[in-house]
This record gives C-alpha cells, structure tokens and sequence, in this order.
C-alpha cells in the first residue's frame, strides 16, 4: 500500500491535473481504481502546493463524469438494442425493461446521486440510467453533485493526512460510512417526501 500510495503520488504529481483527470475517468468507468487511493494523494500535493485542491477537485469530479458518460453511452447504444431485441433469452422481458424505464424515469435524480456516493455501485449505477435513457441534463448534474461532494472529502482527507497510509485508509473508511449513512438518510427523506405527494395526489 505505501508503496502504491508512493506511485500514485509521483504520477499524478508528473502527469498533473490531466492525471487525475485520467485516473478518475477510469475509476468511474469500469476499470477498478480505487478513488481512495487517486485522490488524497492530489490532496497531499496541494499541501505541499504543488497542486490547487479546488482545480484537483474539479479535475476529479469531471474525470468521474466522463467515465460516467462512457458507462451511460455504451448502457444506452449499445445494451439497450441488444436487450430490447435478445432480452427474453435471460428473462429480461420488454415489461422488466419497461419498469427500470419508469423508475429511472421518476427516481433517476436521487438514484445517481446517491449511486455515486456508494462503493461498487458508483461503477455501476450509469448503465441503467443509460439502459432506461435519463435525461442527460439531470444525469449530468446529479452525477456531477454526487462525485463532486465524495471527490471533495477525500481530496481534504489528503490534505489535512498527508502521506500517513493507515490514517488515509482510516479516515476513507470513516468517510465511506459517512457516505453510506448519508445515503441512506437521503433514501429515507426521499421516500418520505414521494409517500407524502403520492398521497396528496390520490386525495385531489
């Protein structure tokens, strides 16, 4: 891990902000790239002031919406044919493919926001949106929101840590929590808030 830790720090410090624009693109995408381990280290550069934490963060958070995008485009050029046309060969029916439409359609914002807050899902949320083609308007700034406020917390994570590898993976872990009791306060209010209108709307 230090050793990694070591390497991360010397390639985003030689290939700069393209770098960790590069990285996180793929860490959004498919290929498995620890954003833990991609952005504390440009935090701890900006320390040093090698870097600027804001243009890092930025660079971070539109590295994840590019790799978002490729999930989102293959989802939607490609898989959504192929499902519509071979689907019912692994049970995925036109009305199983309707209803991941609908909830896209209705709870698409809060899921892609949220989705990327999570681990494992953060790579994996852009194909349904792509699959029940969201609005690229709201998948953009959703997404934008939700890797922007994770790529925010580990960039200060390294600012603040430094090069210290326990207290980063600590202090990730604590954030991944945060994240994750984030998230799940967000579905709560959320599910809330959707219960009440529903409601409201049957007694009109």
């Amino acid at each position: 891990m230090n050793e990694l830790i070591t390497w991360l720090v010397t390639t985003i410090g030689a290939l700069g902000y393209p770098g960790i624009f590069i990285l996180m693109a793929m860490e959004s995408s498919v290929i498995p790239i620890p954003s833990e381990l991609v952005m504390p280290p440009a935090g701890y550069l900006a320390q040093q002031g090698v870097m600027n934490e804001v243009s890092a963060i930025l660079c971070g958070t539109a590295g994840s919406l590019v790799g978002a995008y490729l999930n989102y485009s293959a989802a939607h050029y490609l898989g959504r044919p192929l499902l519509l046309k071979y689907g019912k060969y692994v049970w995925i029916t036109e009305e199983k493919f309707a209803k991941v439409e609908r909830f896209f359609r209705d709870h698409g914002e809060v899921s892609t926001f949220v989705g990327r807050l999570l681990p494992v899902v953060r790579h994996l949320i852009s194909l349904p949106a792509g699959l029940a083609g969201m609005n690229h308007l709201k998948f953009s700034l959703y997404t934008a929101a939700g890797a922007g406020l994770w790529v925010t917390v580990l960039t200060y994570i390294g600012y603040f840590i430094g090069m210290n590898r326990d207290l980063i993976t600590r202090y990730s872990h604590q954030a991944l929590i945060g994240a994750v009791l984030l998230s799940a306060v967000i579905i709560a209010l959320y599910v809330r808030a959707h219960r009440k209108k529903k409601l409201a709307g049957e007694r009109r």
